[in-house]
């Protein structure tokens, strides 16, 4: 290293904006390499892992624990082992941040203030449940206030309508069942919601859609996020292309995001190009339920728990679909619940609706999975 360099905030992921320091892993005097982490960084997306760029010495760390800094803007000066940085330059960078609006760095010293997508979901499944004492005051985490900025942005800028249909997953589950028999990867419901929510994006394509301007810019390709809980909160990291891959393809990449999700490693490129969310409450029996919309994305879907529900036997298409009879001439169906959120401003009610009779179609078909 010829001489000294500053390493700067790296904006990972189209809407990162600004990272908050979680922890700092070296200090002045330290010879890093390139590659070797600096800090622990955390989004309003996930915490992710901050590589030196460059190889050399520690001359000066311009942020402390729990300060948050725009991308681009300088976080520590790399130099060789004996040379001097001088005080005044490191007070100058220190003032120096990024304006995105001008597209380069300026001295404003104050970043420039954002409203970002977000892909985190306000329901899911699955987590621990934290214990509390009477009277205790709790505060908010860093990712709940988040979550709240962001609900409440899509309660004031989104203009939902809803929509429930009941689906029978009778077929569905014993084919999941037989899915599961023949290999070691596991096979959700949510992998096939997933896959059927993709297949009809697909077909529905303004779904897709995010207004711009007096257009619905529809997106380049289909993601769909899955809610999933974690300490502190909720994310929704994005299966990419899910109408490219069958279901066993999308169980072996929610199974990746839900660990990564989990051990906090998920990168802002794991929230990135969702186009609908899939959040799915029936672990706690929860039959159904009105997910909030995601901004940036055009609808959620809302899925409550399987029950075994005594219908009418009302044809012999009853039987064939692997109903088990009952007295008085019913049969006992698994249904569930599937509730569709819609921004009005992009989608209207007779094609969200198509939207979601296509997927339960899917959902009930199981010959949609092959």
């Amino acid at each position: 290293m010829d001489m000294a360099t500053e390493v700067r905030l790296p904006q990972l992921g189209k809407t990162m904006e600004e990272g908050t320091i979680i922890k700092c892993m070296v200090k002045v005097g330290d010879k890093v390499g390139r590659g070797e982490i600096l800090f622990d960084i955390e989004t309003d997306k996930a915490t992710f892992e901050m590589e030196s760029p460059d190889s050399g010495f520690v001359k000066a760390i311009l942020v402390q624990k729990g300060q948050t800094v725009g991308v681009h803007e300088p976080m520590l000066i790399l130099g060789d082992k004996d040379e001097q940085v001088p005080q005044e330059l490191v007070n100058s960078i220190k003032k120096t941040k990024w304006s995105k609006a001008a597209g380069a760095v300026t001295a404003t010293g104050k970043s420039a203030a954002v409203v970002t997508q977000a892909d985190i979901a306000a329901a899911s499944a699955g987590g621990t449940q934290d214990r509390y004492s009477p009277g205790q005051v709790v505060p908010l985490g860093r990712l709940q206030k988040l979550t709240g900025q962001r609900m409440l942005q899509s309660k004031q800028q989104i203009p939902c309508f809803y929509l429930t249909v009941r689906v029978d997953m009778t077929a569905l589950a014993e084919y999941r069942e037989q899915i599961n028999r023949q290999g070691e990867l596991k096979v959700s419901y949510n992998d096939f919601l997933i896959r059927a929510a993709a297949m009809g994006l697909e077909r529905f394509e303004i779904m897709t859609g995010q207004v711009e301007g007096e257009t619905i810019k529809l997106a380049d390709s289909i993601g769909v996020g899955l809610a999933i809980s974690v300490p502190g909160g909720v994310v929704a990291p994005v299966v990419k292309d899910a109408n490219k891959k069958d279901v066993r393809q999308i169980a072996g990449d929610t199974a990746a995001l839900i660990e990564r999700a989990q051990n906090g490693k998920l990168s802002p490129d794991d929230l990135e190009g969702g186009c609908i969310t899939v959040s799915n409450l029936g672990a706690f029996g929860v039959e159904s339920f009105i997910p909030v919309v995601v901004p940036g994305q055009c609808s959620i879907l809302g899925a409550g728990a399987t029950i075994d529900t005594p219908v009418p036997a009302a044809s012999s298409r009853d039987e064939s679909r692997g109903s088990r009879p009952d007295v008085g001439g019913m049969v006992i169906r698994k249904l569930m619940n599937i509730t569709l959120s819609v921004d009005h401003k992009i989608a209207n009610g007779a094609y969200a609706g198509q939207f979601l009779d296509y997927v339960r179609k899917l959902l009930e078909d199981v010959s949609s999975f092959d």
